[in-house]
């Protein structure tokens, strides 16, 4: 059974309104309903559709519908951008609670508990993906890489009736998500029950397949119709000073690699850690797992670590010391046999392009710190052998915003492109999917502009009455350090039914009443055919123009039309 969902538009001027309305001749000022960009939707690198699935849940409980079948359904509206709920619940640093209008007045809505909340509902009910046709273009896609954005772009081309190849080089599909983030975090059944779904769209995964080996760039061009490049970047950084080479000194990126294989990997007694990313908190609290005592460097301030904030807390909790303002400056082994790492302290400088202060060595400061391993997290490199003409820039693919690259058959996006986040990856699969369905039906792709955001001061805060924000719960500390087990818990469904009422949804209407209510002339009156969203319909022949219904709003929906 396919399904087609709406795609929504959002009007992008929206201050002042350009409508006139005209009655029987005459004009005046009246309501029109504009549906507005929310802030967490704006933030959201996938762009999912925040605001409708935690809407439609808290409408749908309150008109007392069975909630199996009220999440069903949100998760749906889900997956329509993002094909992994259930993973990016748990490892996504949520931009999009950031941009959330309720945090000005209490908390952020706990969007990702929400999104965990419903992915795992949905692999626990057996949900599966829909098609957006059941028409089969006859057109072939070769995906390299079967990481987060080869796999969302390998899903939204399987709906889009597209045949598609995808070619993973490792054992397993996954990428970054099974090779480099640790199972605590990401419990590896969670991910193939996803990846899983996708492959049932009828994408045809093919692993221990390398191009340039197996089959060669060149090759996927000749035998496709187009082709996706999202080989991530899977060359850890080396730390750049003399003896990073010596045994016992691994990229980050290797050694969780080794880890998430199930290879045994002697860590020692101590542990430094060099840098301040996610890789770095992942590398560190592993090591600490496995029997290490673990010491984080860092060239800059705490503030200053690119980290997800929530991870540096764990760590810290779980007794991980932080050296900051700190850098090495060399590593050398003694004559017990352990690694020496030669630091320099560091002081704050002019500021750089990131915003950040660059680190100044401060003359005098030396001094060592002795280590078993010593593991290097300051960045990764992408590695595009094999990968014949691609154009790139020492390494990194040159790709437009569409993520089409020079060649116009070829797209590319993920880290291939710009390291970042796993759910940026999955954002550029589903952009190329759109862009790619577009060239392979011989048409240009256009972009949406991006639309301006609801911002708090467009609505009434004190209408929504405060709530207490409902977030994951932590297993106990020392069963968290004992081994790899999940160490957060997901929300109850009562829980997850009470977040989703306190989404205030921005620029849409919630059926608050409040405009049919306080309308003097009663020209307000509900929809009877629509029980979510917007159910107020206005009488023009009756409106007096006097802007009550505007005034009341508090999610900033309706405007007025322009009068003369």
């Amino acid at each position: 059974m396919s399904r087609v969902v709406e795609t929504q538009t959002y009007r992008l001027n929206v201050e002042p309104p350009d409508e006139i309305v005209v009655v029987n001749g005459a004009s005046w000022k009246c309501p029109i309903y504009v549906r507005k960009m929310p802030p967490c939707r704006s933030n959201c690198r996938t762009s999912e559709d925040i605001r409708g699935y935690l809407t439609h849940v808290a409408q749908s409980a309150d008109l007392k519908r069975p909630l199996d079948e009220v999440f069903d359904e949100a998760w749906h509206v889900l997956t329509d951008k993002n094909p992994f709920p259930a993973v990016h619940g748990r490892i996504c640093p949520h931009p999009c609670e950031d941009g959330c209008n309720r945090k000005h007045k209490d908390s952020p809505v706990a969007i990702n508990n929400f999104e965990r909340f419903v992915g795992d509902h949905g692999i626990k009910r057996g949900l599966k993906f829909q098609t957006l046709t059941d028409i089969k273009s006859g057109k072939k896609v070769a995906v390299v890489g079967a990481g987060p954005s080869g796999l969302s772009c390998a899903y939204q081309l399987a709906r889009r009736g597209h045949s598609v190849v995808v070619f993973e080089s490792a054992a397993e599909p996954g990428g970054m998500l099974r090779y480099g983030i640790p199972s605590y975090r990401l419990p590896r059944e969670i991910l193939s029950a996803e990846i899983k779904n996708i492959l049932d769209l009828g994408v045809e995964l093919r692993c221990d397949a390398k191009v340039g080996a197996d089959a060669s760039f060149q090759d996927l061009r000749k035998n496709f119709d187009a082709v996706y490049v999202a080989v991530g970047a899977q060359k850890g950084g080396r730390l750049g000073v003399a003896g990073d080479d010596l045994p016992g000194v691994l990229t980050g990126v290797d050694f969780l690699n080794m880890i998430n294989r199930g290879k045994q990997v002697p860590v020692g007694r101590k542990a430094v850690i060099v840098g301040g990313g996610n890789t770095a908190m992942d590398a560190a609290r592993v090591a600490l797992r496995l029997g290490a005592d673990v010491t984080i460097l860092y060239r800059r301030t705490k503030n200053d670590m690119p980290a997800i904030h929530g991870e540096i807390r764990e760590a810290e909790q779980e007794g991980i010391k932080f050296l900051l303002l700190s850098a090495p400056v060399g590593v050398e082994r003694n004559a017990k046999g352990s690694l020496v790492v030669k630091c320099a302290q560091m002081r704050p400088g002019e500021k750089d392009a990131s915003g950040r202060s660059r680190p100044v060595p401060v003359e005098g400061s030396e001094f060592s710190i002795e280590a078993d391993t010593v593991i290097s997290a300051v960045g990764q490199t992408q590695d595009l052998t094999g990968m014949g003409d691609l154009p790139n820039d020492k390494g990194r693919v040159l790709a437009n915003s569409t993520r089409q690259t020079s060649l116009p058959d070829v797209f590319a996006g993920g880290d291939a492109v710009a390291v970042d986040l796993a759910v940026t990856a999955v954002g550029h699969g589903r952009k190329a999917a759109k862009a790619i369905h577009a060239f392979l039906n011989g048409q240009a792709y256009k972009e949406n502009p991006p639309a301006r955001p609801v911002k708090h001061t467009d609505m009434d805060l004190d209408y929504y009455p405060p709530a207490p924000r409902n977030d994951a719960r932590e297993i106990p500390l020392e069963r968290r350090v004992a081994g790899f087990e999940e160490i957060t818990a997901a929300l109850t469904m009562e829980e997850a039914v009470a977040e989703s009422r306190r989404c205030m949804s921005c620029g849409l209407c919630f059926s608050c009443d409040r405009c049919r209510v306080y309308c003097p002339r009663s020209a307000i009156s509900r929809d009877k055919k629509r029980l979510v969203g917007q159910v107020m319909f206005s009488d023009y022949t009756r409106c007096a123009g006097c802007h009550i219904c505007r005034d009341v709003c508090p999610s900033g929906y309706i405007e007025m039309g322009m009068g003369l």
